[in-house]
C-alpha cells in the first residue's frame, strides 16, 4: 500500500529503494495484504478479450492466484527476487525484472494487469511497453488498494514515524485534509495521463470500488509493517512505531475497522504507441 502526502505529488517510480523493499518479509506481505474483491477480478476478466494475462509487479502473487482461479493464464514480472521466489513457490510463473527493462521475447497478452504496483512503473514508459505487448483489443488494467486508519491510529503512526525516521521517503503517513481514499485517485489519474501520452490506447476509464475490513490489534500490527517506507525501518525503530500504533488501537477497544478503496483504470489497446 502507498498513501499520499498532501503536497507535493509524489513520483513513487523514482524511489527504487522503497519499490524493492517489500521483499524484506514476503511471507508477512502475502499473509496480511488483502486480496481483491470478486467484483474487481471479474471486472478485469470481463474487459480482457482472452485468457492470457501479464501481471506487472506481481509481488507474492496475490492477485495472480486470483486470476488463475478465475481460469486465466498468468505470467508475472517482479523486480524483487525475494517476492518472485515466494510467488513461484505457489506455482506461478514469474520472471525477475522491472517492467521497463523486461524482455517480452515476442510474447503478447490479452491483458496487462498490476495489483497495487503500477505506481512503481514509469507511467509513460510503462504504458508504451504495455501497448507493445498487448494484442489488438487487449486491455491495460492497473488497480490497487488503499486503506484509511482511524484518525487516532494514523496520528500515532505518523507522529512516531517522523520522530524515529525524520526525512525518510515515506508515502504512508502524509497528512492531508483530504481522505487518503480520495487522494489515492491521483496515482491513477497520473497513470491515465501516461497512457494518453504514450498513445496506442482508447481513453482510459477510471473506476473505484469501496469496501471495509475489521482487524484485531495483532492483525493490524502484522499489516502495518508492509507499507512503503516502514519496510525500510531498522527493527528497533519499527518496534517503536508498532508500540504506538498498538497503544492507539488499545484505546479504541482492541480492534478497528479499516475503510478501503480499490482504485483502478482500464484502457483498450487500439493501435501502436507513439513513444
Amino acid at each position: 500500500m502507498v498513501t499520499l502526502p498532501s503536497s507535493p505529488a509524489p513520483e513513487p517510480h523514482r524511489h527504487r529503494r522503497v519499490a524493492e523493499s517489500f521483499g524484506v518479509d514476503p511471507a508477512r506481505y502475502d499473509r496480511t495484504r488483502a486480496t481483491y474483491s470478486d467484483a474487481v477480478i471479474e471486472r478485469v476478466v470481463a474487459a480482457a478479450p482472452g485468457p492470457g494475462l501479464l501481471d506487472v509487479g506481481c509481488g507474492t502473487g496475490i492477485e495472480a492466484r486470483q486470476f488463475r482461479a478465475a481460469g486465466r493464464t498468468v505470467l508475472g514480472v517482479e523486480p524483487d527476487r525475494r517476492m518472485a521466489d515466494f510467488a513461484r513457490s505457489t506455482g506461478l510463473d514469474v520472471e525477475v525484472a522491472t517492467f521497463e527493462a523486461w524482455d517480452p521475447a515476442g510474447r503478447t497478452f490479452d491483458a496487462v494487469v498490476s495489483g497495487t504496483a503500477w505506481h512503481w512503473v514509469d507511467p509513460v514508459a510503462g504504458a508504451a511497453k504495455a501497448a507493445r505487448v498487448l494484442r489488438p483489443g487487449g486491455v491495460l488494467a492497473p488497480f490497487g488498494h488503499v486503506y484509511e486508519l482511524p484518525p487516532a491510529v494514523g496520528e500515532a503512526l505518523a507522529t512516531t514515524y517522523r520522530r524515529v525516521a525524520p526525512g525518510s521517503p515515506l508515502f504512508a503517513v502524509g497528512q492531508s485534509e483530504v481522505s487518503v481514499l480520495d487522494a489515492y485517485r491521483g496515482l491513477y489519474a497520473k497513470a491515465a495521463d501516461g497512457i494518453r501520452e504514450a498513445g496506442g490506447f482508447a481513453e482510459p476509464e477510471l473506476w473505484r470500488h469501496d469496501w471495509q475490513r475489521a482487524y484485531t490489534r495483532d492483525e493490524l500490527l502484522d499489516l502495518v509493517p508492509t507499507s512503503g517506507g516502514l519496510t525500510m525501518l531498522p527493527p528497533g525503530q519499527l518496534a517503536e512505531v508498532l508500540d504506538a500504533v498498538g497503544a492507539a488501537v488499545d484505546e479504541l477497544g482492541g480492534s478497528v475497522t479499516l475503510r478501503y478503496a480499490t482504485w483502478g483504470l482500464t484502457a483498450v489497446r487500439t493501435g501502436t504507441p507513439s513513444r
